[in-house]
């Protein structure tokens, strides 16, 4: 799907054998581009974009598995961002609470990385995109706000949310990144999630407040008890 826009032109392929979505933003006026997630086809997408003249300067990760980054998993060997970085000369921003992890299950050196807080804001030609920190899925897990558009990751899927029950998962981060950070979103918010588990594939932040049980708990000990956990 590609998503064309006065400032801003957005691209989610869905690649691999876990139904990822890869998202590539571009300014269409200077041709910058930022890749998301580049997982599974990373020569795929470097065509895509150098078909479109597009110039890839930035990496964004939301969070360091495999799926998402690339790394070893289960024995197979994905190809991903330190691919990559092989190929392009752009930085890999993660956020500062998921360095290690990008770190170690990729290969990629501090030297790869930009490391950002909550809150960041980087232009990319003339777009704005602003790091929204949301652990839970991961310490780091992290959201990326461009003009209105959100791409999820892991943290917000279509009528669902990412798991709570992996190495380095907080049900009750997850809570507050969903019930308070990504709920104060404007309605009109447009999510892109990091995985196709739904028929759609994309959303608004209005309509996951109506209809994603995981937005609608009143407390977090209700939020608790419905994942499995107790406090």
């Amino acid at each position: 799907m590609t998503v064309q826009q006065k400032k801003l032109s957005l691209v989610q392929a869905q690649l691999g054998p876990m139904a990822n979505f890869v998202y590539i933003i571009a300014d269409p006026v200077t041709r910058k581009a930022a890749v998301v997630d580049p997982a599974w086809d990373v020569k795929r997408i470097i065509d895509y974009t150098e078909g479109k003249d597009y110039d890839i300067e930035k990496i964004l990760i939301t969070h360091y598995h495999q799926d998402h980054l690339g790394g070893n998993m289960m024995g197979q060997n994905i190809q991903g961002a330190a691919e990559m970085v092989s190929q392009v000369k752009a930085k890999v921003y993660v956020n500062r609470n998921e360095a290690e992890g990008v770190k170690r299950v990729s290969g990629l050196s501090d030297s790869d990385l930009v490391k950002v807080e909550a809150g960041d804001v980087f232009k990319l030609g003339d777009l704005e995109v602003k790091f929204i920190h949301t652990p839970g899925h991961t310490p780091g897990s992290q959201c990326f706000l461009i003009d209105g558009n959100l791409i999820s990751g892991d943290t917000l899927f279509v009528n669902s949310c990412g798991r709570v029950d992996l190495p380095g998962s907080d049900p009750e981060q997850m809570y507050y990144s969903l019930n308070q950070t990504l709920r104060n979103l404007d309605d009109s918010t447009v999510v892109y999630p990091g995985h196709a588990y739904a028929p759609e594939s994309s959303t608004t932040i209005g309509e996951q407040k109506r209809n994603n049980m995981y937005m609608r708990f009143k407390n977090l000990d209700d939020f608790l008890m419905a994942m499995g956990y107790s406090r």
